[in-house]
């Protein structure tokens, strides 16, 4: 592979404007701003990390437990999030959702069945080469995600 990264905590908008983003969206959709939803923004922005929203919720409550942030609003706002791209999310089939901003470098990602460890990476090759396939077909690409399924080094050792 060429050029294989994989460090992709760098975010490619800053903060106050993904909350102005985030804010325009709720006026948009006639919903609040509420400290509950900006702190599950913070905590999306600020994770290195690809969080359930389970895991998220529970973050909150340990860091913010006098906010009585429930879970469902975490649930509905990531909805909302992922539905305007500012989250993307990685499914796990049964085992439900994990999400990321949306405002990191393209990445693409390795995902472990069997402890449901996710490593990021960039290829150039793969990359050109999505390129070469669309332009030979005659497609215009707006965004692609790619997800590879398998087991770690880790966890093949301890089969």
């Amino acid at each position: 592979m060429s050029n294989v990264t994989t460090n992709f905590n760098d975010r490619t908008i800053e903060y106050e404007q993904l909350l102005n983003d985030f804010k325009s969206l709720l006026k948009k959709n006639n919903l609040k701003f509420t400290i509950q939803r900006e702190v599950i923004l913070d905590t999306l922005y600020n994770s290195d990390e690809h969080l359930t929203p389970e895991l998220l919720h529970h973050r909150i409550q340990s860091k913010h437990p006098q906010l009585k942030t429930g879970i469902a609003t975490v649930y509905r706002t990531l909805a909302l999030l992922e539905d305007s791209q500012m989250v993307t999310s990685l499914s796990f089939g049964a085992q439900g959702k994990k999400y990321e901003l949306g405002a990191k470098e393209h990445h693409d990602h390795l995902i472990c069945t069997e402890c449901g460890t996710i490593t990021e990476f960039v290829d150039e090759d793969i990359e050109k080469r999505q390129h070469d396939i669309t332009d030979e077909l005659g497609f215009k690409m707006s965004d692609h995600s790619m997800q590879i399924y398998g087991i770690c080094k880790k966890c093949q050792k301890q089969l």
